[in-house]
């Protein structure tokens, strides 16, 4: 298995991500959350990775520390949970949001994330409850702000935020409304992305 890697980070468009690792370039995917606190391109970045192995592909996904990942690996151990909808959970939300959206069962703070519905947010509440009863919101909680180190998309930046909410499970109009909702001349398309995703709360 393949737990970590640290490269030079080539490409970012949600949510997929290339790094060069000695040579060898490693295709990861990755939620929103950690495309918030990646660094410029042509910087040096390590990630925590999950791999999954399929008959037709081998996938590994990129989380940028260890709690994001132990989060992940618990949601597709749920019946139900894939890697896609675990992304869309951990895109929607922080991980510190999930885990006491869990401990209050706030069915009102998933159902926002495309692809569940009321009854599919109850059952992954009841399910994770007791999971995450050892889970604490960390105080130092990652914010919601822009991080520093994060460079502005170079052409584009909405359409390239309309694709990633597209590739997250939003359909495509009603990702382009969001979008257009938010727009501002000079955002990077990780923060129209941000942005979107808080407008459809």
């Amino acid at each position: 298995m393949i737990g970590r890697l640290s490269g030079i980070l080539l490409e970012k468009q949600p949510p997929h991500i290339l790094l060069d690792v000695q040579g060898v370039g490693y295709e990861l995917d990755a939620p929103m959350s950690t495309f918030y606190q990646l660094p410029a391109l042509g910087e040096k970045v390590t990630l925590h990775t999950h791999m999954v192995v399929r008959e037709d592909a081998q996938l590994l996904y990129a989380f940028a520390d260890k709690r994001g990942r132990e989060l992940f690996r618990e949601l597709i151990r749920l019946n139900g949970v894939g890697p896609k909808l675990a992304l869309a959970l951990m895109s929607g939300m922080e991980v510190d949001e999930l885990v006491m959206a869990v401990q209050h069962q706030d069915v009102s703070a998933l159902v926002r994330v495309p692809g569940v519905g009321k009854k599919t947010a109850e059952r992954l509440l009841i399910e994770l409850r007791d999971r995450f009863k050892a889970w604490d919101a960390l105080p130092g909680a990652v914010s919601l702000a822009t991080p520093s180190g994060i460079a502005n998309a170079p052409v584009k930046p909405s359409a390239d935020a309309v694709s990633a909410l597209i590739a997250l499970g939003y359909k495509p109009q009603e990702a382009s409304k969001a979008v257009a909702a938010v727009e501002e001349d000079g955002l990077s398309s990780e923060e129209l992305i941000r942005r979107a995703l808080r407008g459809m709360v």
